[in-house]
Order: structure tokens, then sequence, then C-alpha cells
């Protein structure tokens, strides 16, 4: 089967589809806005399917994969929700204490893709864990419709104290070297970017086209930053502007990269936002940048 890519639909779509993912209308809403731009419900429906994840197509690591170990991770989050459930990866038989890694999932939870992802993360030589921000909501419910329901029922300030409890607990395995970095994508590029200015032992922040923190925020980041956004990403590059003068102000190290003609989630394979190229490159300067800056 051919694999679809966002030059398939129109941009009028693709902008529909990102308000649809990031809360901004409704399944139904999508729906009637789309067949009135397609002409048919039919074909609405079948857009919003062609454009929604297809998890077993993009798997890269088989979660029995021999290469590496894995398991469920339960910590306390007394700032938070109380307790917080991750999934662990780590190479197989590494010898020696890991750099460590906390994966942030986007605005569904703990799906199959940032499972995959924090796999890859150990295959790169990484301990990698990522937590679930529906855990005390039940956790991923398996269906990315529920999911999304499920994410905007979050307490948002509980939510981030999780986060910074999950940091902590990885930055305290006896796996780990005790340096953690952070990677996030879209709510977990925003929630990159927020441990960076909570966390001043955090040894480096990877967002990918994640929102930004309040400019006078800026200031208490120490660790270095690389910062991936998507070209075509108007909701979120409008606030890079200040907050690279805010960075560059404060004197905070950092690398941004803003690749051309991509799409937000143009990391994420799963569905036909993702660009091919543009992820390779990313993802590549991401392992490069943790394993200078993890060691």
């Amino acid at each position: 089967m051919t694999r679809l890519t966002a030059q398939d639909f129109s941009p009028e779509i693709l902008q529909l589809f990102d308000h649809y993912v990031h809360g901004g209308l409704s399944r139904r809403g999508f729906l009637d806005q789309a067949q009135r731009a397609l002409g048919s419900a039919a074909a609405a429906t079948a857009t919003l399917a062609a454009l929604s994840p297809r998890f077993a197509v993009a798997q890269q690591v088989k979660p029995d994969d021999a290469r590496i170990s894995t398991r469920w991770l339960e910590i306390d989050s007394p700032q938070g929700n109380g307790r917080v459930r991750g999934y662990l990866a780590r190479p197989a038989g590494a010898k020696g204490r890991l750099p460590s890694v906390l994966v942030v999932h986007e605005n569904r939870g703990l799906n199959p893709h940032i499972e995959d992802i924090t796999r890859r993360l150990a295959l790169d030589g990484f301990l990698a864990f990522a937590p679930d921000a529906l855990f005390n909501l039940g956790g991923y419910p398996g269906d990315e419709d529920k999911a999304r329901e499920l994410f905007g029922k979050l307490d948002a300030g509980k939510t981030r104290a999780d986060f910074v409890a999950a940091a902590r607990a990885l930055q305290a395995l006896s796996e780990g070297n005790g340096r953690v970095g952070v990677v996030g994508f879209c709510f977990g590029g925003g929630i990159a970017n927020y441990l960076a200015t909570q966390l001043p032992d955090l040894a480096a922040a990877v967002p990918f086209y994640g929102g930004q923190p309040p400019a006078e925020e800026v200031p208490k980041i120490k660790a270095p930053l690389l910062i991936h956004y998507a070209a075509q990403d108007e909701r979120i590059n409008a606030g890079w502007p200040k907050y690279e003068a805010a960075l560059k102000a404060a004197g905070v190290s950092f690398e941004a990269h803003i690749y051309a003609g991509t799409q937000h989630g143009f990391n994420n394979d799963t569905t036909p936002r993702f660009d091919a190229e543009a992820a390779k490159l990313a993802w590549q300067r991401t392992v490069d940048f943790f394993k200078a800056k993890l060691a």
C-alpha cells in the first residue's frame, strides 16, 4: 500500500486536522467541516481515517525485541496525582550506568507510538522512561478519540508535577548515570521546555514542536536545548521569536532547527504528516545531542 503524505491533503484539511488533534474541534466538528470542503460525508470520514495513526505499520522495534529489556515502573508523585506509571526500556545486557532520557508523549497519553520511541532510544544505548499522564484516569485507553477526551480532564498543574517527579525518579535509578535529558513531542515538547525551567540539573532538553515557556521563566534554564520546529506550524511557531530572544538574553545554550516544508507532528511516523527526510535528520541530531550531553 502506498504511504500517504501531507502532500496528499489540502492545506485546509491539514489545518482542520490540526485543530481536531489539539482540541479545537470535536470529531463531529472535523467531519462536518471536512464534508463541506470535500463534498461528501464519505470523503470526510475516509480522510479522517487516512490521517489517523497506524501504529502497527510504523512500529520499528517490537516489544519483545531481544536487543532490549523493558518493564513498567510506578513512582510516587506527592505534588502531582500521587502515583505515575511509565514504560522503561534499556539495552539488554548493558554494563555500567546508562545515560537516561525521559520521553514525553503527545496529547494522547502513552500510546504505542511513544512506547516504540522509547524502545528506539534503548537501542541507541539509553535508559529511557516514558510516563503516562493519563495513568490517574485509567491510563491510555487504547483508542485515540477516548484518549483525547481524557486528556482534557487532566489537572495541568498536577500533570506537570508528575513529569517533574518522573525526571527525579529517573535520575535516581541505579541503572542510570544520574544525567537525565528529556525529549517531548507536541504537548511533550511543551513539557520539555517546562522541565528545563524547573530542573536546574537537567542535562539536556529536546522539544519537538512544543509550546514555549513564559519569557520570565527562561533565565531559569540551565540545560542546553536542541529545538525542532515544523515550518508549516503557525500555531506553535508564533511563540518562537519571543522565546528565541529570551534564550539569547539569558545566555542559554541552544540550537534550533526549522524543517522546511514540514507539518506539526512531522516526526510521528504513524500519520501522513510524517516527513521521512526531516524526521531522520531531527532524530539523528537528537541522538547525537544526547550522547554528547548525557555521558
